[in-house]
């Protein structure tokens, strides 16, 4: 079952009772001129059971213990937004699989050359995803596909830098396309990714938020340590893993900002409407394994082929292919 994405952008009350999340408003509950029938049918309540992601984008809403509590336990994933309204830390249970201590041990003792194997294929998938998306907007694609024929144990030659650098450079911009007059006139023939880049990077950089709860929650769930990486290394960063593994996840995002952009005349702030579509980021189609599934239920995939191959059982990560 496809779990529910939730964001909260008003001040909110969101408490635990009965195996619920109950959400209250404080303007509602303060105001004394409302009738207290209508207080009470303002009050909602969402079973924990059916929550994937929380979204707090607020600096005044209160969560119960109980609550925090329930939704670690159901392998939930919160993520906090600070006042500029970005998403900025990640909440996560320290293990939900039952033989979590042992799955650890096998990823702890994963050899080098298993992690360099693996590597090599993130960055052949995230490649090949990327040309997928460029074909789809009629860009050439040739010097991505063969990139993604020669990337080597550990990526040792740079292909996934060397892909990026011609991606983002056409992704948003290319002279031969016959649609770009639908780019509004924005100037994305400048376009560079950066973190603190002009738009659209901050749609960017708040899809792959998204993305990273998303795969941090998969990773919890298969009983993986999310600090512990496999190319991804910083003594400041407890998302390590997450950063590896959502790489070919990420030309899913770039595609439905592409489309964004297509869609809107304003990017330069993040609205409650440009948050709304990117929230759709879990429940969106994938093709993963030849079969169509929400992208939170593929990832779950791609997590367990993970741990798969750190336990021995295959030696082949599970990823999607652009629809």
């Amino acid at each position: 079952m496809i779990k529910r994405t939730l964001y909260f952008s008003n001040p909110a009350y969101l408490s635990f009772r009965n195996s619920q999340m109950v959400i209250k408003l404080p303007e509602v509950e303060k105001n004394d001129s409302l009738p207290e029938g209508f207080k009470t049918s303002a009050i909602k309540t969402i079973p924990i059971e059916d929550i994937g992601v929380v979204v707090l984008d607020n600096q005044q809403i209160t969560v119960t213990q109980g609550l925090l509590a329930a939704l670690s336990e159901n392998n939930a994933v919160l993520i906090n937004c600070d006042f500029k309204h970005l998403p900025f830390s990640i909440m996560l249970p320290t293990a939900v699989h039952n033989s979590y201590t042992e799955k650890l041990r096998f990823q702890l003792d994963a050899s080098v050359p298993l992690k360099k194997n693996l590597w090599q294929q993130i960055i052949v998938a995230k490649i090949t995803n990327q040309a997928l998306l460029l074909e789809k907007l009629d860009i050439d694609a040739a010097r991505l596909h063969y990139l993604a024929g020669i990337v080597k144990s550990g990526d040792i030659e740079n292909c996934e830098g060397r892909a990026a650098a011609y991606y983002w450079k056409v992704l948003f911009y290319n002279e031969s396309r016959c649609d770009f007059e639908s780019l509004r006139d924005l100037s994305y023939e400048q376009f560079k990714r950066h973190r603190y880049g002009e738009p659209p990077n901050n749609l960017l950089n708040y899809g792959y938020a998204i993305l990273r709860g998303v795969v941090a929650r998969s990773l919890v769930a298969s009983g993986l340590l999310t600090a512990v990486g496999i190319h991804h290394r910083n003594k400041y960063n407890p998302y390590c893993l997450a950063d590896d593994i959502m790489e070919p996840y990420r030309p899913l995002v770039d595609e439905l900002v592409l489309q964004i952009a297509f869609e809107e005349d304003d990017l330069e702030k993040l609205t409650p409407i440009l948050k709304r579509k990117l929230l759709q980021i879990p429940a969106m189609d994938i093709k993963i394994d030849g079969q169509t599934s929400p992208l939170m239920v593929g990832m779950q995939r791609t997590t367990a082929s993970l741990m798969q191959c750190f336990e021995g059982e295959t030696r082949k990560l599970i990823y999607p292919e652009l629809l």
